[in-house]
């Protein structure tokens, strides 16, 4: 076996995508697979510093990029974001990995990218662990958002570049035969925790690095990009301050200016100051109704729909808006965005061509349609597949075409007159193609329409025999119900797996405080729990001192009654929320009937992998149904969220924290809804 790694090639399009669509663990997947010439704009679209390809013998077996972006995330100054990571599995377990790794970092030093970030699913223990044997280390969210991922940081080759000019030969030398990160930095436990430490109101990261006999130790600022202190110790234990090289690049803060608003009518708008976001808020609507990015000066750095780097902008009031101006040497972008009439105006004059749009849909329930096309229910996976992995594999949307999105209180339609690609039902990218005037002109309305009654509770047959409930502290939840011989929940207590993205599942029920499910960063999560220890209240009550969180049940005998779960969090920020989780007792492939917007609909569960719903019921491996709604009225906000997911089905029941909040369960042998 003779591995060559090498640099991208023309030609290599093909075998690549055929490597990805051969192997289902791959780290970009979309539905069907993806083409050689997808890859290949994919790769232009995301500005890629370096794409590095292992080959075996002609055969493409292993890949590792670089970009300055991927869709969902920018990145800033002297940083690179890693990505289509991936190794053929019969290769996995020889020297390709850390090859690839090595090479790629390599080439980020010469180039002057000193900070390398990745994402990665925390369930896989593998990958998690060899990423922080290799020095990432964790600055900001620690558990899963909505796309299953967290993001690591390495800051080794900022610490090099940042210190070499000061090391001594004996230094220099033992760094030269260097072949592997992993035999250099201090090992890192696989906790999902933060790295940062303050340091005189400074959020730092420390290394230690083993150089042959000698041990470097440094400091970095993580919001600065810079390393604040280093010093070398040699073997005799004697050791010295290093002189720092400021890297060749500076990032930029953000100035976390207030967001220039205003409003028509029961809509507001709110302009971002530092990075030109806009985001249209509506009475009655939990979120944003809408989010649109800013398309940036330079084409090959448009902001990502997660995160957009911070940018110099000039903020104006208009008649019923605001002017926003970009300037990038002299090249200019002025985007004009109005509210009027519940159309939001977005008009774009540009001295060259800017970057792309990323737009969001903040209805979560509800129903998509395309001219010509049937109305399907709001989700990832379906109708349109979710190509978010790779957005050069989006759907076009047809010239002339209006896009309508019909929720329980609000519409949102876009009129299809630029070029609009489809990344899934609820994400857009679009395009900027000037008119006669050089004026880009982007349409979308809102509309208010009447609400549905939400669904009434319907009177189930129960199962027979008797209810028994069993609630583990250990386990920070339900580890077993049964409602007569029905298995109503799968569990692995005593034991941890992982479910999912969820590398901690251990209980089939169980409670967790969650980012907001509109939060731009990252969304909702997965129900990682803590590692903090539960205290049992009752049999049937536990609460968590770290988390401030309190929920117990109530199981009547009756098994005409509904259980009851009540659940009481306090909120620690804003939008945070407080999560049920279930994990049901369902076959791999299973039926669910969920109430969208007041719209009844049954699905197969390989037909989507996430839709939300205000009620919901969940066909069990012997047939029967586990119903999941809010406890009578339901809290403001309240949903229920379904995954379909390697692991099975994770059902979530979402409302805002600081609330009072409680959900009806119930098992039967229909439906309903």
């Amino acid at each position: 076996m003779s591995i060559t790694i090498r640099p991208y090639q023309e030609g290599d399009a093909h075998d690549i995508a055929e490597l990805y669509n051969r192997h289902r663990d791959n780290p970009n997947p979309v539905a069907g697979g993806i083409t050689g010439e997808e890859l290949e704009r994919e790769l232009a679209e995301r500005d890629t510093g370096t794409f590095l390809v292992a080959v075996d013998g002609g055969r493409v077996v292993g890949t590792f990029g670089l970009f300055h972006n991927t869709g969902r995330r920018s990145a800033r100054a002297g940083e690179l974001i890693a990505d289509m990571f991936f190794v053929a599995p019969a290769y996995r377990n020889g020297v390709i990995t850390g090859r690839l790794f090595t090479e790629a970092v390599e080439w980020m030093v010469q180039s002057g990218c000193l900070v390398l970030r990745l994402t990665v699913n925390p369930a896989n223990a593998v990958a998690f662990k060899l990423y922080r044997r290799v020095g990432c280390v964790s600055v900001g969210q620690t558990v899963p958002g909505e796309d299953g991922n967290v993001e690591l940081h390495n800051y080794i080759p900022l610490i090099l570049r940042s210190v070499f000019a000061d090391l001594g030969p004996e230094v220099k030398a033992a760094l030269g035969g260097l072949n592997s990160f992993a035999t250099v930095t201090e090992s890192r436990d696989d906790e999902l925790r933060s790295d940062v430490r303050p340091v005189d109101g400074v959020r730092t990261v420390a290394y230690c690095l083993a150089l042959g006999e000698f041990r470097l130790t440094a400091s970095v600022d993580v919001d600065r990009g810079v390393v604040r202190e280093a010093e070398v110790t040699g073997a005799d234990g004697v050791s010295r301050a290093l002189r720092l090289a400021e890297p060749p690049y500076r990032v930029r803060a953000a100035r976390e200016a207030a967001p220039y608003r205003f409003a028509d009518g029961d809509l507001a708008v709110e302009v971002d100051g530092d990075d030109g976001t806009v985001r249209v808020l509506a009475d009655g609507h939990h979120g944003p109704l809408f989010v649109s990015t800013w398309p940036s000066c330079r084409a090959e750095r448009s902001a990502g729909w997660r995160e957009g780097e911070p940018r110099d902008l000039e903020l104006v009031p208009v008649e019923h808006g605001v002017r926003v101006t970009e300037r990038c040497g002299d090249d200019e972008v002025v985007g004009t965005i109005t509210l009027t009439g519940g159309v939001l105006g977005q008009d774009f004059a540009f001295t060259r061509r800017p970057g792309r749009i990323f737009q969001t849909v903040g209805l979560r329930q509800g129903t998509f349609a395309q001219d010509g096309d049937r109305p399907r229910p709001i989700g990832l996976g379906i109708g349109v597949r979710d190509a978010s992995e790779v957005v050069a594999a989006a759907r076009v949307a047809q010239p002339g075409a209006d896009l309508t999105w019909n929720g329980a209180a609000w519409s949102v339609r876009v009129p299809v007159r630029e070029p609009v690609r489809l990344v899934h039902s609820a994400l857009l990218e679009r395009g900027l193609a000037a008119g006669a005037d050089g004026v880009a002109r982007l349409r979308t309305g809102f509309r208010r329409q009447d609400a549905p009654a939400g669904p009434a509770a319907t009177v189930l047959r129960p199962v027979e025999g008797p209810r028994r409930i069993q609630l583990d502290a250990s386990a920070a939840g339900v580890t077993a119900w049964k409602e007569g011989t029905v298995k109503v929940l799968r569990s692995p207590f005593p034991r941890t797996r992982a479910f999912g993205n969820n590398p901690r599942w251990s209980a089939g029920m169980w409670v967790t405080a969650e980012h907001s499910r509109y939060g731009r960063a990252g969304g909702l999560g997965w129900g990682v729990r803590s590692t903090a220890a539960w205290e049992e209240k009752h049999p049937l009550g536990l609460y968590g001192p770290q988390e401030g969180i309190g929920w117990e049940l109530t199981a009547p005998e009756d098994t005409t009654q509904p259980v009851r779960v009540d659940i009481q969090a306090p909120a620690t920020g804003a939008d945070e929320e407080v999560v049920l989780w279930l994990t049901p007792n369902t076959p791999r492939r299973t039926t669910v009937v969920i109430d969208s917007a007041g719209t009844r609909w049954e699905l197969d569960s390989p037909e989507f992998r996430q839709i939300w719903a205000t009620a919901a019921a969940v066909r069990l491996t012997d047939g029967s149904w586990l119903h999941c709604r809010p406890a009578g009225s339901g809290p403001a906000g309240a949903e229920i969220v379904l995954r379909t997911t390697p692991s099975g089905l994770l059902l979530g029941c979402v409302s805002p924290a600081c609330r009072e909040n409680a959900w009806h369960l119930a098992v039967s042998s229909e439906p309903g809804l």
